[in-house]
């Protein structure tokens, strides 16, 4: 079975930067299409960034394009997310999350129901 733990999360200031990282045991996801989602208070979650399994094809959600940047080491089973810019709206739980299919298409990357695997969330505070 896989497991994804987040790490990398804090209270941080407004304009900030902050890296999330997401490791795997279990099994590797070389293979495997990541993504990233988050989850504010009193909302749903939400897509934040998608990657196939080599790198190669990445989505943003409008809201991070140009702040935020996915990126992944197969070699270490890691994805991480690179936040800079960040804003108090950027408050959430971060969840890493792996599909079972090397890549989606390209609305794919944003749909819960694409990823089998998910963590269990690191908080980031974005304080104004």
């Amino acid at each position: 079975q896989v497991q994804l733990v987040e790490s990398g999360g804090g209270l941080v200031q407004a304009g900030d930067s902050l890296r999330l990282s997401c490791t795997a045991s279990g099994r590797t996801l070389r293979w495997n299409a990541m993504g990233w989602f988050r989850q504010a208070p009193g909302k749903e979650r939400e897509f934040v960034a998608g990657v196939s399994w080599g790198g190669g094809s990445v989505y943003y959600a409008d809201s991070v394009k140009g702040r935020f940047t996915i990126s992944r080491d197969n070699a270490k089973n890691s994805l991480y997310l690179r936040m800079n810019s960040l804003k108090p709206d950027d408050t959430a739980v971060y969840y890493c999350a792996a599909s079972k299919d090397a890549s989606l298409s390209g609305t794919s990357y944003s749909t819960e129901e694409a990823y089998n695997f998910w963590g269990q969330g690191t908080q980031v505070t974005v304080s104004s």
